[in-house]
C-alpha cells in the first residue's frame, strides 16, 4: 500500500508565496510520475505540476514561472514551491504519485488535499 502524505499550504496574500511538501511512503519499487493538481470550489480537479523519472517536468501554463517543482527520488518526496500567489490560485491541492510497489503492481495514489487560499 502507498500512502502520500503532504504538508504545507495555509492563506497567503496576493504576491506571498508558500512551499508544500510531499511525502511518499509503503511498499514502493518504483515511481513514474509525482507531482501536484489542484481542484477550485465548482472545478474539475487540474494538473499543476509533475514530473517524470525521466526528469521531465510540467507545468500549467498559468503556473510557469511563478512555481517551481523539486523532487528528491531517494527520499521519493517532491515540493512545489509557490511564488507570486494570486488569487486564482486558490484551490485544494493534491499530491499524486503513480509507479509500481515491490508486488509490481501498479499504483496511483492521491494525499488527502491541503487548501491554498490567497487572499487579502
Amino acid at each position: 500500500q502507498v500512502h502520500l502524505v503532504e504538508s504545507g499550504g495555509g492563506l497567503v496574500q496576493p504576491g506571498g508565496s508558500l512551499r508544500l511538501s510531499c511525502a511518499a511512503s509503503g511498499t514502493i519499487f518504483t515511481i513514474y510520475t509525482m507531482g501536484w493538481y489542484r481542484q477550485a470550489p465548482g472545478k474539475q480537479r487540474e494538473l499543476v505540476a509533475l514530473t517524470t523519472s525521466t526528469g521531465t517536468t510540467t507545468y500549467k501554463d498559468s503556473v510557469k514561472g511563478r512555481f517551481t517543482l523539486s523532487s528528491d527520488n531517494v527520499k521519493m518526496t517532491v515540493d512545489l514551491q509557490m511564488n507570486s500567489l494570486k488569487p486564482e490560485d486558490t484551490a485544494v491541492y493534491y499530491c499524486n504519485a503513480a509507479g509500481a510497489t515491490t508486488g509490481r503492481a501498479s499504483f496511483h495514489s492521491w494525499g488527502q488535499g491541503t487548501q491554498v487560499t490567497v487572499s487579502s
